[in-house]
């Protein structure tokens, strides 16, 4: 462990909860150990006896969205299984935050400007990676389509990756190590099968309102306008059920409580931002493990 990164963290970690005070959020806890997950194909989660470590906290807080909180944030622990390498940790800290009313686009201003204020803040500071804080303090931040995407950096288009099954392949080798070099990038509009949680987009009903935000091939977060439609998400949650199970991968049941909060609430937008990945930018870490306290292997 390095001292000094963990002082580091703790001096970010302490700034991103003065910005969202200053802006009215409410801070919260909400529990990690859950009956029910968010099913997502693509992640697999931890269980705990019978009950599971949550990969997200995205059920509980939006259920807070829906008894009234306008806006809250937290900063918290999840758990993926089967993730770890230099930029992966089964046990990570996460940034997430919801507000009501809000879209996908209003995210990325808000995610902007969060990551300026601590650019700003720490870019004459010792220690800190002068070229992240540069990149992050440029005011003309990219909106790139992930067709456009595609079409400049991949060897096949989004619709083939979709047909032959590996977008995910695909964007890893092709398109993610070209994103976010000389600015930061918010890649955007993906295709509707790719956003089990994000709102279809009413102009273009084949895409999701979603974003990814890469700096320097790195991406920090995943954001869209949520889907508020309890019909449409049990349609979606069902599929990816069905999807994890064809893998051998359990949920647990329909998150139900969830499904019925979700009435309550009209329009909202959501964020979830990887801390460590924060940390490792801002303090120029080029790997996970310099910027935990403990890794898996020193327990």
């Amino acid at each position: 462990m390095n001292v000094h990164r963990l002082q580091q963290r703790a001096a970010i970690i302490q700034a991103a909860r003065f910005f969202f005070g200053a802006r009215g959020y409410l801070e919260v806890e909400t529990p990690i150990r859950l009956p029910a997950l968010i099913p997502e194909a693509n992640i697999l989660p931890l269980s705990s006896a019978s009950w599971f470590l949550q990969t997200s906290p995205e059920l509980c807080m939006k259920r807070l969205l829906a008894v009234g909180v306008p806006r809250l944030f937290q900063i918290c622990k999840c758990f993926r299984d089967h993730e770890r390498g230099r930029r992966h940790l089964p046990e990570f800290t996460m940034l997430e935050w919801y507000c009501l009313d809000g879209t996908y686009l209003d995210l990325m201003t808000e995610t902007q400007a969060l990551l300026q204020a601590l650019a700003e803040k720490f870019k004459d500071e010792v220690g800190f990676d002068g070229e992240v804080v540069r990149l992050l303090l440029e005011l003309d931040w990219q909106r790139l389509t992930v067709h456009d995407a595609f079409a400049r950096h991949a060897p096949i288009s989004v619709d083939q990756a979709l047909a032959d099954d590996c977008f995910d392949e695909i964007l890893v080798e092709y398109v993610e190590p070209k994103l976010g070099i000389e600015r930061p990038c918010f890649l955007y509009a993906y295709p509707v099968s790719l956003g089990s949680l994000a709102k279809t987009s009413r102009q273009y009903p084949e895409l999701a309102e979603r974003f990814e935000l890469y700096i320097h091939g790195v991406e920090l977060a995943n954001g869209f306008s949520e889907l508020t439609d309890p019909a449409e998400q049990r349609r979606r949650f069902v599929k990816e059920t069905e999807l994890g199970r064809n893998k051998g991968v359990s949920f647990g049941v329909l998150p139900e409580k969830f499904l019925k909060d979700l009435v309550k609430i009209e329009a909202a937008c959501g964020i979830a931002l990887g801390m460590d990945r924060l940390v490792m930018l801002l303090t120029g870490a080029k790997d996970i493990d310099e910027v935990v306290s403990f890794t898996p292997e020193d327990l």
